[in-house]
């Protein structure tokens, strides 16, 4: 994985925790380097600060995110600042509030991986029509169709690249057609939250999720959630 961060103590202290719990760990001490090291290697995950001298780590995220859909966690000194909700709308699929504990950070990391390599198994979720999918079945929503075997999705029959977050959201509402999901639903079952979360990471990536396949088809029902129309 790849972890860009400025300050050298917090730097040198994350990649030795991480490499006892077994991660490689590549190291960036700001965003053009880091850019520069994204653009060079193959990683399975990064870590962004958010405050980084040059480029910034939304600024990072941002050019991460127009050539791939590698998971990417933020990390943030101000939990509840327009940080957190920039580097969502970013593209990020998850933060951290710095000072983290590592077994917090490495929760988070394993939930982004799991995401990644995420496939559904075939039988627990449900078919537009209400009965129990094949494995490999495609979905169809209106325009929006859901290959559940090979892991794409297409409007229209264009095909829309969503992040392994994006995506698990997606079928989530997807198994649940026409249900409205509370947000805490979602943060357990998609982002892994074993306690209670923060309800921006569902609704910033609703609202990335509204952007490719189009405003209409994920309903707000204010006071509850959100669900999949039909």
């Amino acid at each position: 994985m790849l972890l860009v961060e400025d300050d050298e103590l917090m730097r040198r202290s994350f990649t030795v925790a991480l490499e006892r719990y077994g991660y490689e760990v590549n190291a960036a001490a700001d965003g053009l380097a880091g850019l520069e090291l994204f653009r060079d290697e193959s990683f399975d995950l990064l870590i962004l600060d958010v405050m980084l001298p040059g480029l910034d780590g939304i600024g990072l995220c941002r050019k991460v995110r127009e050539t791939s859909l590698v998971p990417v966690l933020m990390m943030s000194a101000r939990g509840d600042g327009l940080d957190v909700v920039a580097g969502l709308e970013a593209g990020a699929d998850d933060y951290v509030v710095k000072p983290v504990d590592t077994y917090v950070l490495v929760a988070r990391i394993r939930s982004l991986l799991r995401r990644a390599a995420y496939a559904p198994a075939p039988g627990p979720e449900r078919a537009a029509d209400g009965g129990t999918p094949s494995e490999g079945e495609v979905l169809v929503f209106g325009e929006l169709s859901i290959d559940t075997g090979g892991m794409e999705v297409f409007v229209a029959g264009s095909p829309v690249a969503l992040t392994p977050t994006e995506l698990k959201l997606l079928l989530e509402f997807a198994a649940h057609p026409g249900i409205v999901l509370e947000r805490h639903t979602l943060l357990r079952n998609v982002w892994e939250y074993g306690w209670d979360g923060d309800s921006r990471v569902v609704d910033l990536c609703v609202q990335r999720l509204r952007r490719k396949l189009g405003r209409e088809r994920i309903e707000t029902v204010r006071g509850f959630g959100y669900k999949l129309r039909r």
